[in-house]
Formats: C-alpha cells, structure tokens, sequence
C-alpha cells in the first residue's frame, strides 16, 4: 500500500494492546460506497462469522430498520445479518429507554426510528410529548418543524439521532440531520443532545450489545469526524480507510488521529486470517 512517510507509523497494529477481538465498522464508505461494495468487504466479514468474531456495524443513518439495511446491503454483495447493524436510531432509542421508561416522543424522522422508539416501550405523540427526537428524513415538513419548535420551547428535552449535516447520495449531498436539528436549535435558543456518531455513548451502546471490552475492539471508519474521534473517545483501537470521505492529505487538519490507516478494508483481511 502506498502511504505519506509522515503517516508510516500509522499503518501497523498499535504496540502495548491486546489482540482485537471485535470489530465494530461503519457502513458507507467502509463496506459500500453509493450502494457499491468495496472490494473485499464480503471476504472480511465472511472471515469474522466463520471465526466467530463479535461484530457490528455501525451507522448514523436513521431512516432504516436494521432488516431494510440488511437487505440493502446484500443488494450490494455485503452479507450482513440483521442482527449485525446497529444504527442511531437504535442508540436513541436505547439511550431515551434508559433515560426515562416508557416515556413519549414528538418524532421527525421515518420508520427505522420510529419503529425503534416503539420497540423501547415509547409513544409517539403529538400532545405534550417528554422529548422532541429528530432523525433523518426525505419529508421535510413546515407544520412538523413548526410543532417540533413550538414543543421544545414548551419544555419537550430536544434529542437528535445524529449530527451529520450532510449526507451522500448519487446526485450530490443531501441535507441531513444535522441540518435540520440546528434550525430548530436556532428558532428555540435549545441545542439537542446528539446520540449518534461522534458521541462515544453509541459506542459504549455498541459495545455492550456484543458484550464486548473496549481494549479488544477495534472501530473501521472512513471519518475523522465521526468514526475515528468516537472510537477514540471510547477507548477502542481506531483504524481508518481511505475509501469514504476522509483521504490521506486530511489527516494531519485534525487534532487527534487514528491508531492505523489502511487504503481499504481488505487490508485487514490478513489479520483476522491470522
């Protein structure tokens, strides 16, 4: 693999850590890209069942239930049980599960939330509910933001799955969560409390979902802004590739770094041989 001399130390195991044990992985730009696999991502993962390495993959999309990723993803060649995918969605809804039982929800955002707060026990309403919770959507709806502003200036405690602005598709970028949760954010004076990706929280969730440690797992990502700082805020080995939206000449414009970077997933085939 060809890599920036300045970066050479990046790209071998970490010294002084155990053996990784888990994976923990996002989705796009990791295993696909605009719905394309990334060579190698099937012969990875088949490595990981076979070995009965504890695995999930990770992602800030909220607009899908864990089977619609599934089956988009075997679509695409990437053999992922449903089981296997953990997203915002589900974080959020785990965190408010956590939080306050049984509580209720004003919900912007589309069945992968929806179904996962239904799932933790939540109602949805639309009358004095216990938290605003925003997620991705395609909807954009006038009224629905207008109530959601009107809901949290009333007192409703402001949740977020995520807080990417933007996010891909094949026609160019797409206004994403992030967007949305700070136009409310600016007509109330309330930020939200994000769950998603960069918080370690969904990381810590992620973990216990496994029942595994974070000195034995390792977080793939294509994100320095997400992926790579969530990783290392929850104490996981963090390894990223170069496959998505964060390329070689990026990495030195943060302040914090990966413990590896590998052109592509593939590259990690010859460890979880090993």
């Amino acid at each position: 693999m060809s890599l920036n001399p300045s970066t050479e130390e990046l790209t071998s195991p970490s010294e002084g850590r155990p053996g990784i044990r888990s994976w923990l992985m996002d989705m796009d730009g990791v295993l696909v890209h605009e719905e394309h696999m990334i060579a190698g991502a099937d012969r990875f993962l088949r490595l990981l069942h076979e070995r009965e390495l504890p695995f999930l993959v990770l992602t800030n999309n909220s607009l899908f239930t864990r089977r619609d990723l599934s089956a988009r993803l075997r679509r695409s060649g990437v053999d992922v049980p449903e089981g296997s995918i953990w997203t915002s969605a589900l974080a959020t809804a785990r965190f408010l599960g956590d939080q306050r039982p049984g509580g209720s929800a004003f919900v912007i955002g589309e069945v992968g939330l929806t179904t996962a707060l239904h799932a933790a026990g939540y109602t949805l309403t639309e009358r004095d509910p216990d938290y605003v919770v925003v997620g991705e959507t395609r909807t954009y709806s006038f009224s629905r933001i207008t109530e959601a502003i009107r809901h949290v200036i009333g007192g409703a405690r402001f949740i977020a799955t995520n807080p990417d602005p933007s996010g891909p598709s094949a026609e160019g970028p797409l206004p994403a969560t992030g967007s949305l949760a700070a136009l409310i954010s600016s007509a109330t004076g309330v930020s939200p409390y994000y769950v998603g990706k960069p918080n370690p929280l969904m990381m810590r969730t992620a973990l216990n979902t496994i029942s595994a440690h974070s000195e034995t797992t390792a977080m793939v990502g294509d994100s320095m802004k997400t992926d790579i700082i969530a990783g290392l805020e929850a104490g996981l080995e963090t390894i990223l590739v170069l496959t998505g939206v964060t390329s070689m000449p990026d990495v030195d414009r943060f302040p914090h770094r990966p413990s590896r970077i590998v052109d592509s997933i593939a590259d990690l085939i010859p460890e979880v041989e090993a």
